[in-house]
């Protein structure tokens, strides 16, 4: 069951999908290595949901909000409506 609002930020199902973008696409990213080996959970959990692989669960979401809210927090920007990843690596200078 979706939650009927979301806390402030992003949407849940934005969130899927940048995570979802970085474990497919930086997994094996040197610079990121700390980051996703850190987050060994909350990433592929987030493109299991994403892929329809799993169902989203209470707790799963509790795994895929921490998840986001630490690499909003890790590339210090402000969270808001980003779409994507390349939306919010765009930003990244």
């Amino acid at each position: 069951m979706r939650r009927i609002f979301e806390m402030k930020g992003n949407t849940f199902e934005n969130k899927l999908t940048i995570l979802s973008e970085l474990w497919s696409n930086y997994r094996e990213d040197e610079e990121l290595k700390d980051f996703i080996e850190f987050n060994d959970l909350g990433l592929p959990l987030a493109y299991f949901i994403k892929n329809k692989i799993v169902i989203s669960t209470k707790e799963s979401e509790n795994y895929v909000n921490e998840t986001y809210d630490l690499f909003i927090a890790t590339l210090t920007i402000e969270d808001k409506a980003w779409v994507d990843l390349d939306e919010i690596l765009g930003l990244q200078t």
